[in-house]
């Protein structure tokens, strides 16, 4: 084998392991009958959100940059927006081997899925809290993300969306800011998406 060739393969190595490394997403969204496709949006704390201050604005900063890139713009300061989005995260722990329903610890809690629209509820989901003081290893980080796109005239929610991750702890996608980005690209990068279909993104 020539020396390109070795050197070749050995730059290919670390890009593949980092490919594989990226976690996928679980997505599920709900939307009226043809909603909105532009429009001034404002991106705002859902009610029930804890304040979670500069860890909140990362989630926010990356659900904003979403919003641009389909096709919404910001809402001038000080000027009502033509629409909110309502932004609620929460991360968790738990040790590897046990699946999700091995109750992760919460350190950030978001408000029920599908809840606060008028008219009823989109899906009905819900982000609940799941509590393990046992003590042992947390080594995988949860995080999910909920997004709900609200006409400020009327409240009326027109499109409201869920994405979840899992990444090993200590790993660059673990990271919060990273979690942000990634979660919002493909929960909001498909906009409006297929309602009512939960969907695995890689």
């Amino acid at each position: 084998m020539s020396k390109r060739l070795i050197l070749t393969a050995a730059l290919a190595l670390p890009l593949a392991a980092c490919a594989a490394s990226t976690p996928p997403v679980e997505v599920t969204r709900f939307h009226v009958p043809d909603p909105a496709r532009s429009g001034t949006v404002a991106v705002e704390e859902m009610p029930g959100n804890p304040d979670v201050s500069l860890e909140f604005q990362t989630y926010a900063g990356a659900v904003a940059q979403a919003w641009q890139r389909v096709g919404f713009t910001p809402a001038p300061a000080g000027a009502a927006s033509d629409y909110v989005a309502l932004v609620s995260f929460r991360r968790g722990f738990r040790p590897t081997g046990v699946d999700r329903s091995g109750s992760p610890v919460s350190v950030g809690v978001g408000g029920g899925f599908g809840g606060g629209s008028r008219g009823g509820s989109f899906g009905g989901l819900g982000l609940g809290i799941g509590i393990n003081l046992s003590g042992k290893p947390k080594d995988i980080v949860t995080t999910e993300l909920q997004v709900q796109l609200r006409r400020r005239s009327d409240s009326q929610t027109v499109w409201e969306g869920r994405a979840m991750t899992e990444a090993r702890q200590g790993t660059p996608a673990s990271q919060p800011a990273a979690a942000a980005q990634k979660l919002a690209d493909v929960l909001i990068g498909g906009y409006p998406g297929e309602s009512g279909r939960t969907m695995i993104v890689k």
